[in-house]
């Protein structure tokens, strides 16, 4: 079909920055659209760890792309997340990408802190390393492998802008005051800042409607959704004419539906909807787990 052949010309043209940014978008999504009220687990310790494990299917222009899991290990004041990705269409012969991002941070009385981020990507014989140091809130340190020299058509990024940010995985850390975990559109009303390492951005939430959602498997969810319209804002780091950034900050066609994750103060995304340059995406979940008391810690990735 016309998906399918404008999916084979635009992967075969541009694998290396399809997996990055399809890991990194995804990653964005599932992370940053995430919102954490006050604690974790009401009845936790201050030193018990908690494991949460969530699974999402992805799919690409009617094509299931594969699987992306994000685990979070909370323990104390500390956190460590891990998202793992392996996307391809006809079992690697058209499209093949897998990677890893990671995120670890405190919180504190103000909010999270991030203290480091990394990303490692492969598609086809291509692949990078991207990893970020955080201290008091502001971007410290950015490393890449390979090395990429700043194009000069970027709208170039100040360091203000790098002040206050999020990474693509502590943007899920944010404070919604709300006590009903029963889809409450007051966990749309969110504004994030976010930089992937390259370009700095807005993730602007804003409520549209309650749904409720069936759950469809054993470890699935049952219960109601907040459905939260996604405008995604560029600011810089971006060529202005860069057609991926153009449909972004441009279409109202962005959802995401947020449901509380049972016994916990927490709310995930359960489904995500998205254009993109091939035809709509979507990510939506299929699993989940939280396990109290785990000693599960994340292993760290190899620095760039």
């Amino acid at each position: 079909g016309l998906g399918f052949t404008k999916c084979r010309s635009t992967c075969r043209a541009s694998e290396m920055s399809a997996s990055r940014h399809a890991l990194v978008f995804v990653a964005i999504l599932l992370s940053t659209c995430s919102l954490l009220r006050g604690g974790v687990f009401a009845e936790e310790t201050p030193a018990a760890a908690t494991r949460i494990i969530v699974i999402y299917r992805v799919d690409l222009v009617g094509f299931n792309l594969g699987d992306f899991r994000l685990t979070m290990v909370l323990k104390g004041s500390g956190y460590q997340m891990k998202g793992e990705g392996h996307f391809s269409i006809l079992a690697g012969l058209i499209y093949d990408a897998r990677g890893t991002t990671e995120s670890s941070g405190k919180f504190t009385s103000s909010g999270p802190k991030p203290a480091m981020y990394a990303l490692s990507y492969a598609g086809g014989n291509q692949r990078g390393q991207l990893r970020m140091i955080f201290d008091s809130g502001a971007v410290t340190k950015v490393s890449m492998v390979p090395d990429k020299k700043p194009n000069p058509h970027d709208i170039p990024i100040t360091k203000e802008e790098l002040e206050g940010v999020f990474d693509p995985m502590t943007g899920a850390f944010l404070h919604a005051h709300s006590h009903d975990p029963n889809g409450d559109l007051k966990v749309c009303d969110q504004t994030i800042p976010v930089f992937d390492g390259e370009r700095r951005f807005d993730i602007a939430l804003t409520p549209k409607r309650t749904v409720r959602v069936q759950k469809e498997a054993p470890t699935g969810y049952s219960g109601y959704a907040a459905v939260c319209g996604v405008k995604f804002i560029p600011i810089s780091g971006y060529r202005p004419d860069n057609p991926g950034i153009q449909l972004m900050s441009q279409t109202d066609k962005i959802e995401v539906w947020l449901v509380s994750l049972p016994g916990t103060d927490m709310y995930l995304p359960y489904r995500i909807v998205l254009p993109t340059v091939v035809g709509y995406g979507s990510a939506t979940l299929t699993s989940f787990q939280a396990e109290k008391g785990s000693r599960a810690r994340l292993e760290s990735s190899s620095q760039p």
